[in-house]
C-alpha cells in the first residue's frame, strides 16, 4: 500500500498532512509513503527530512495522485474552498478535512463515480477511543492559543497586573465566549499571560472546566435545556433565545478589553452574539478575535479573513489560525491522521468496516455509493440508483432532522 501526501494548494495553508516522524512509523509498518517535493516546507520539514525516514519524494503533486492508494490531505474537497477537485483516481482512498457540510451534490456524484472512499475527519465521533484521531480538537486548541496571543499583541495594554515604581498597572479584562476546546485554550493562555479572565458558554456543565483554569464563569439567566447534543456540541437555538442572550451579554462585553468568541454549531451559521451596540460600548483600543469568522462570525461587524475597525475597536476575523503555528499544528494533525490509519490498518492494507462507528461516522462515499453520515437519513443511493446499504447487505433508511 502506498500513502501519498500532495502539497496543499490553499494560499493560506502551511500545514502538511504527514510529518517525517509519523511517516517513519508508517514506513516501519511496510507502508510506502510518497510525498510531493516541498510539501513540508511551510511547516519547516525539508525534502531531505522525508527522504531520511524512507519516503519517496516526487517532483509534482500529480505524481502523488497517480501512484498513491491512500491520499492524505490537510484540506481537500470543500475544505479547500475555491479550488477544483483534485485528480483522485478510481478506487482511491482520501483522508483529511474535507468540508462535508459544504460539499456540493456534484462533488458527491463525482466521488461516487470514481469509486473514491472519502473520509472526512471533521466527522470523527466524540467517543473515548477516537480522541486520539480528533483533528478538530487538536486544531481548535491551537486556534484558541493563538487567538489569545493575537489579542495580547494588538491590545495597547499589558495583560498582567504589574506593580512598579512608576505605578500599578491593572490586568486586562478578557472575556471568552464559548468554552469548547478553543475557548478553554484561549482562557488558559490569557490566564498564563496574567489577564483577568471571564468565560461563558451556553452549556452550564462546562462551568467547572472554566473555573479550574482560574477564570470566572459568567452565568446568564437563560433556559439552556437542550443546548447541547449527545456528543457535547452546542446546537442551534431559537432567535428568541439569542435575543435574550445578547441582551444579557451586553452587560459584560462593554466592560472587557478583549473579547474572544468561539461559539460555533456544526453545519450551521455561527450564532450572532455580539452586536455593534455592545462593541460601541467598549473602550477605544479594545480587541475582538472572532474564531467563528469562517461560518459568519459571532460578532455583527466580523468579516472572514479580514481585520476591521469599528468605533475604535479592532475586530479580527481569522479563518486559519492553526496554519500560523504550522510546525506544531502539522505534528498534531499528522498524529491524529496516523492514529486513524492505524485503526484501519490490517496487515498493510486498510480495512473499511462500516460496522465500526469510527468508519461509519466519517466515510462520505464508498464503493460508488454516497453515504452522507453527517446527515440524518443515512446512506443514499449513488447516481446509478442502487440502494445504499449499511455494510451488512441490508438497505438502510432514516429520518432527516438536519
Amino acid at each position: 500500500m502506498i500513502v501519498g501526501v500532495p502539497d496543499e494548494t490553499a494560499a493560506d495553508e502551511t500545514r502538511v498532512a504527514l510529518t517525517p516522524p509519523v511517516a517513519k512509523k508508517l514506513v516501519g509498518r511496510d507502508v510506502a509513503v510518497c510525498i510531493a517535493s516541498g510539501a513540508g516546507e511551510g511547516s519547516d520539514w525539508s525534502d531531505d527530512d522525508y527522504r531520511d525516514v524512507g519516503c519517496d519524494v516526487v517532483e509534482d503533486r500529480e505524481t502523488v495522485f497517480e501512484r498513491a492508494d491512500v491520499i492524505c490531505q490537510v484540506r481537500g474537497l470543500a475544505a479547500n474552498e475555491g479550488e477544483p477537485m483534485d485528480p483522485y483516481r478510481e478506487g482511491q482512498i482520501v483522508v483529511g478535512t474535507l468540508g462535508p457540510f459544504d460539499l456540493e451534490d456534484e462533488s458527491y456524484d463525482e466521488l461516487a463515480d470514481r469509486q473514491v472512499s472519502a473520509f472526512a475527519l471533521e466527522l470523527m465521533p466524540r467517543i473515548s477511543r477516537a480522541q486520539s484521531m480528533d483533528v478538530l480538537s487538536s486544531m481548535a486548541s491551537i486556534g484558541g492559543y493563538k487567538a489569545a496571543l493575537v489579542a495580547a499583541e494588538q491590545l495597547p495594554k499589558l495583560f498582567p497586573l504589574e506593580m512598579t515604581a512608576a505605578g500599578t498597572v491593572r490586568p486586562a479584562e478578557v472575556f471568552v465566549i464559548g468554552a469548547g476546546v478553543a475557548g478553554l485554550k484561549a482562557i488558559a493562555t490569557a490566564e498564563r499571560l496574567g489577564a483577568s479572565v471571564k468565560g461563558y458558554d451556553i452549556r452550564l456543565e462546562v462551568k467547572q472546566e472554566v473555573e479550574s483554569l482560574g477564570a470566572d464563569f459568567v452565568e446568564l439567566d437563560l433556559e439552556t435545556e437542550g443546548s447541547g447534543d449527545d456528543e457535547g456540541y452546542a446546537v442551534e437555538m431559537g432567535e428568541e433565545f439569542y435575543e435574550q442572550q445578547r441582551k444579557q451579554l451586553s452587560q459584560v462585553v462593554p466592560e472587557s478589553d478583549v473579547v474572544i468568541t468561539t461559539a460555533a454549531i456544526p453545519g450551521a451559521p455561527a450564532p450572532e452574539l455580539v452586536s455593534t451596540e455592545m462593541i460601541e460600548g467598549m473602550d477605544d483600543g479594545s480587541v475582538i478575535v472572532d474564531l467563528s469568522a469562517p461560518t459568519g462570525g459571532n460578532c455583527e461587524p466580523t468579516v472572514a479573513g479580514e481585520t476591521v475597525e469599528h468605533e475604535g475597536v479592532t475586530i479580527f476575523g481569522p479563518t486559519n489560525l492553526p496554519a500560523t503555528v504550522s510546525h506544531t499544528a502539522s505534528q498534531l494533525f499528522a498524529n491524529n491522521l496516523y492514529n486513524f490509519l492505524d485503526h484501519l490498518l490490517d496487515e498493510g492494507e486498510l480495512d473499511l468496516d462500516t460496522d465500526d462507528e469510527i468508519v461509519d461516522s466519517t466515510l462520505l462515499t464508498h464503493d460508488g455509493r454516497i453515504r452522507r453520515p453527517h446527515e440524518d437519513g443515512g446512506e443514499e443511493a449513488a447516481e446509478d440508483g442502487a440502494e445504499a446499504d449499511d455494510g451488512d447487505g441490508e438497505p438502510t433508511e432514516g429520518e432527516a432532522d438536519a
